[in-house]
């Protein structure tokens, strides 16, 4: 059975031109949401092993922002759209119209805005997969959790774990008058990575 780990140049190439499209996709949904025009790098994109994960995306002690859905339908695995706190601040104050420098902890109004603002990216990267390979697919409801990065990180590990040894990372920044930083993090299973390259016409 094929697995993220015998993922060769071929695919790997597809799965980015897909974190392209649904970047892009990301990109105009957030702009939209904020009202801003809204520009988008060309995301950086790697396959890394589970492990790996906390020491790419910075300190394991740094306080950051971690949003986890699960992926459902015609596929299933799971995904994490991770901020950092300045990131963060500067969507929550820009969607509550507070000053830039406001820095106060999370209310639950702002945990809310922040998971709606993750269920909208993720909702624009399925939207870019199932677009291109005509499968269904619909995001769980969102979880969001404020802390370091290792301890969110770990519960992603546990359950990336189960579907393989390797992650596909796809690091984005969007930039208005302050780049907005995320790391979106995709695993689907073993029988569903099957899918959706047979479903792109890539034989397995």
């Amino acid at each position: 059975m094929l697995s993220l780990n015998e993922v060769n140049e071929k695919y790997f190439d597809v799965l980015k031109e897909i974190g392209n499209i649904g970047a892009g996709n990301a990109t105009t949904a957030i702009a939209n949401m904020l009202g801003l025009r809204i520009d988008m790098s060309v995301p950086e994109v790697a396959f890394l092993p589970v492990e790996e994960l906390g020491g790419a995306i910075g300190a394991e002690d740094e306080i950051i922002v971690g949003i986890l859905l699960g992926v459902e339908e015609d596929i299933d695995g799971s995904m994490m759209f991770l901020m950092d706190m300045q990131s963060a601040h500067h969507i929550v104050n820009k969607l509550m119209m507070r000053p830039d420098d406001y820095s106060e902890p999370f209310d639950e109004m702002d945990l809310s805005a922040i998971k709606e603002v993750g269920n909208i990216i993720a909702g624009s990267y399925l939207s870019a997969l199932s677009g291109l390979t005509n499968l269904t697919i619909a995001p769980s409801v969102p979880f969001v959790a404020v802390d370091m990065a290792a301890a969110i990180l770990s519960v992603p590990a546990v359950q990336f774990g189960i579907f393989g040894d390797n992650a596909l990372m796809i690091n984005t920044e969007f930039s208005d008058d302050l780049g907005i930083k995320g790391h979106f993090i995709l695993m689907p299973e073993e029988d569903s990575y099957a899918k959706i390259l047979t479903a792109l016409g890539i034989p397995v």
